[in-house]
């Protein structure tokens, strides 16, 4: 009563500096009720839609072929209809997707066992959040807004690096302000999985995912969890029932971790510099893809024992109130950040060995720039360009997965984080032949590429960390765990490729980059939208009284307008 008197009075004071406080009411209220109504009338309401399922599932033989041409001539509708409007680089991104999903059907475990399902729905949910997020504008601003909200929550790590370290604990970028960081994360989600949040939240996600996909409880509660969690943290969750599930459901509980990343150390990579609204949106996206990747790549041929009828429930909290559950996360997280600073460490002293080495043998042969990224880079371009990356940026991502895939993330996304920051400081695109930074799109496409844990250190972390939980399973853990390894790479690459092909570069970008992407591409399409408007503003603001353009705008960008908009004598003689 009080809280709702409250709410009540700052909406009559002011509604509109009220409005989040009022979303955040009605939305608890909804989902209170709801969850009132499903304990008590669940009978009820079972009851009441039995006749239509009994009815699906009668007609489910024709009608799933039905549902599955009218999916694939919407997504051929719609490839056509985006491709005259925005350019055909996202004909590449599709093509990509389409690559994955085949070369995964290829290497199966199982080919002939692929229940399509789980993989066409994985992949449709993909497509639904990435309409939502990334095509809508009332999406995006969520996102964008949510990203805002949390580069600001976690900045208030500042004070308590501040009081340790002293004022120039920035001096020390990474020890002393990213590491903090997950410190701070980690108390936060270790109250909040005292008061029962997050176990209610997975729980809502996991039941959309195996409402909509088909998959097991076991599976759609890990795969939800690790949005938020760690791999090594979302199997504790159904911790009791590891020792009974399948091959199957096993291989889907290690693909979901590395398929994802953790809340705490999304914290570490946004204060690099890299987009929360994208790192959110990937953490959301892998969640589905990480299933349909697990089932194609390994089939269900066993009967699972854990469903909905055998009350599957998730593991509750051990701490006895709010301050030892804080005072517990915070000493949970010494070993993490322990672990990611002398990994960070040990691979940057190995990687600069290695760099060294092949030089000296690059050398040679009169190659001396010959380096491990130069390796992975070759590698790992034709899986980069078939995202939708850019041909000339696809070299620098390929080194980026590279070293994702070989040491770890963190070194990804903090050289992802220098390139982001040299397009944004401007200067020589090209210096001594070597590419400075990468278009917008580009970086996009690379950070959800990146948004996974799936690499070989991880491996051993998995491996370790699962047959401590359940050693009844360690020689199916140990048989699986590459396998899964690579369809939580796989899974990433999916969730980027869908990236690819609903990105729109204005929604974000200025228009002086913009245009500077634009003269860059050979298939930029010449009615873009933002193009046309940003050409008219350039027009427009211009002083007839100068020849060359000033400020952010180079004389390409000019051309491309010229090009584009057909102007006459002045601006473009």
């Amino acid at each position: 009563t009080a809280y709702l008197a409250v709410v009540i009075a700052a909406c009559s004071l002011n509604f509109q500096r009220a409005l989040p406080l009022f979303v955040v009411t009605v939305i608890a209220v909804f989902f209170i009720c709801w969850d009132f109504l499903i304990a008590k009338y669940e009978d009820r309401i079972a009851a009441f839609f039995s006749h239509g399922d009994r009815y699906l599932k009668k007609q489910w033989f024709w009608l799933k072929w039905v549902l599955c041409a009218a999916l694939i001539i919407t997504i051929i509708c719609w490839l056509i209809l985006d491709t005259t409007k925005r350019g055909s680089r996202q004909l590449i991104s599709f093509g990509g997707l389409v690559m994955y999903v085949l070369l995964m059907l290829i290497f199966s475990k199982y080919p002939t066992r692929v229940a399509w399902r789980p993989v066409f729905s994985g992949i449709g949910m993909q497509f639904i959040l990435g309409i939502l997020i990334l095509r809508t504008k009332v999406g995006f601003d969520v996102f964008n807004w949510l990203g805002i909200q949390i580069q600001t929550f976690l900045e208030y790590s500042d004070t308590g690096a501040k009081f340790v370290f002293g004022d120039k604990y920035t001096d020390h970028f990474f020890a002393f302000k990213v590491l903090p960081i997950v410190i701070f994360f980690s108390t936060v989600m270790s109250m909040l999985y005292h008061i029962g949040f997050m176990q209610w939240l997975i729980g809502k996600v996991g039941w959309v995912m195996y409402a909509f996909m088909g998959t097991t409880p076991v599976e759609s509660l890990v795969a939800a969890g690790n949005i938020f969690v760690g791999q090594t943290e979302s199997p504790l969750l159904v911790r009791p029932y590891l020792p009974y599930i399948t091959k199957s459901e096993l291989h889907a509980v290690m693909t979901a971790g590395f398929s994802t990343i953790a809340g705490s150390v999304l914290g570490a990579y946004i204060s690099f510099g890299v987009s929360p609204s994208h790192l959110l949106t990937a953490s959301v996206m892998s969640a589905p893809a990480s299933l349909a990747a697990s089932k194609l790549f390994w089939p269900e041929t066993e009967k699972p024992l854990v469903t909905l009828r055998s009350g599957i429930k998730m593991a509750k909290s051990e701490s006895k109130n709010l301050l030892e559950a804080a005072s517990q996360g915070a000493s949970t997280s010494i070993g993490l950040v322990a672990n990611i600073a002398v990994n960070v460490i040990s691979f940057l002293s190995l990687l600069s060995f290695l760099d060294s080495a092949l030089s000296w043998v690059g050398n040679l042969f009169d190659y001396p720039q010959l380096t491990f990224e130069n390796i992975c880079a070759y590698i790992f371009m034709p899986f980069s360009f078939m995202m939708g990356v850019d041909w000339e940026d696809s070299f620098i991502v390929g080194g980026l997965l590279g070293y994702k895939t070989f040491f770890n993330e963190f070194l990804a996304y903090e050289r992802l984080s220098k390139l982001i920051q040299n397009r944004e400081n401007g200067g020589s695109m090209y210096i001594n032949g070597v590419k400075q930074y990468m278009t917008v799109r580009s970086e996009v496409i690379a950070t959800y590429a990146l948004c996974g844990f799936a690499n070989f250190g991880s491996l051993g972390l998995v491996i370790g960390g699962l047959s401590s939980i359940a050693p009844s399973k360690k020689k199916e853990i140990a048989d699986s765990a590459f396998r899964a390894m690579i369809a939580g790479t796989a899974a990433c690459f999916m969730t980027a490729c869908v990236a690819g092909m609903l990105t729109v570069p204005g929604m974000e970008v200025p228009c002086h980059i913009l245009l500077g992407n634009a003269s860059n591409s050979t298939d930029f399409p010449a009615n873009s939208t933002e193009l046309l408007k940003c050409c008219q503003h350039l027009f427009a603001s211009s002083n007839h009284s100068e020849i060359f353009p000033g400020g952010n705008y180079s004389l390409n960008s000019w051309k491309v307008c010229c090009r584009i908009l057909g102007q006459p004598a002045f601006h473009c003689t």
